[in-house]
């Protein structure tokens, strides 16, 4: 048992430490492979760049680890259910995107199943584990390496409409006071997205960008609420929409929507208020009640020991 627990502890261990290098490996690529500075560097050459140089100026991960990413993602997604597919793809609107794409995700997901399952075998052999235990156990390990991406991509869901909805009432303040100084709603967003720099103020640049390609208002509202996935989102833009359909001032309807916004904001900061002690109650009983039972009885416990009152242990 004790045996099975270590090697359940150690695929874990391992998928982690495999994930956070892949995500790191990719952000550094993305990072050092923007298309304005690759641009500014060749523009700034005065030799021609031969196609080599050209390669090897590229980081590692573009290089090396999303040809293979992608290559698995191809093998992942030609035999993906495409329901699977549809929530890759709307579970990383909803978390903003820190994927290119469904398909690279999916490489991902199965390039950390496959590591994780290969990294387990080899392990399990290494330490003279029986052939059906290493078996089990590697195919154990590359289930975990499946399911951590999509563990992680839940996680940035959760930050992200955390983030949201803390940033809401103040950006509707913002609004209001826009509106109410003579700007329209869309120049309004855009003061928004201008003032800030956060994963609302983005929403809200994204929207008007897509206004300025043609879309129409309420339907790149609807699409940025779905792609958040917050109840006060999708009540304020119910709100706009109606405002707008109906006639109605947007002003008003802004001001009565920041007013319920800071309502349920205080609402939520009470309720976690109220559960504090009940968080706390695990590491109280846990961990800090045995240490002080250790203090407090422990010189007791040797003073009848001495005295033989009860046994020597």
């Amino acid at each position: 048992m004790l045996t099975a627990i270590l090697i359940i502890g150690g695929v874990l261990i391992l998928g982690a430490v495999a994930f956070i290098g892949v995500r790191f490996a990719l952000n550094a690529g993305m990072a050092t492979g923007d298309i304005q500075d690759r641009l500014e560097e060749f523009a700034g050459r005065e030799t021609p760049i031969t196609l080599e140089e050209l390669e090897m100026s590229q980081p590692f991960s573009e290089r090396v680890l999303v040809p293979i990413i992608s290559a698995i993602a191809r093998s992942v997604t030609r035999f993906a259910p495409k329901q699977a597919m549809e929530k890759a793809r709307r579970d990383l609107e909803m978390a903003g995107r820190p994927v290119k794409s469904a398909e690279m995700f999916m490489g991902i997901r199965g390039g950390m199943a496959l590591v994780l399952l290969g990294l387990s075998f080899l392990i399990l052999n290494l330490i003279g584990q029986g052939m059906l235990r290493a078996f089990v156990f590697s195919l154990l390990g590359g289930v975990i390496g499946f399911i951590l991406p999509g563990v992680w991509l839940g996680s940035k869901i959760k930050q992200r409409q955390d983030e949201i909805i803390k940033s809401l009432p103040d950006a509707l303040d913002l609004l209001v006071i826009c509106v109410e100084a003579g700007l329209g709603f869309e120049g309004a967003m855009a003061k928004v997205a201008e003032k800030w720099d956060n994963e609302l103020s983005r929403a809200f640049a994204r929207v008007l960008q897509e206004i300025r390609l043609g879309k129409l208002r309420n339907d790149a509202l609807r699409e940025m609420e779905q792609n958040m996935g917050v109840p006060e989102m999708t009540s304020f833009v119910a709100a706009i929409i109606q405002a707008t359909q109906f006639g109605v001032s947007i002003a008003k309807v802004l001001r009565i929507q920041s007013e319920q916004m800071r309502i349920q904001r205080r609402q939520r900061a009470e309720q976690k208020a109220q559960q504090a002690p009940i968080k706390m109650l695990f590491p109280m009983v846990f961990l800090i009640f045995p240490s002080l039972f250790v203090v407090l009885l422990g010189p007791a416990v040797l003073l009848l020991m001495d005295s033989g009152v009860i046994g020597q242990f």
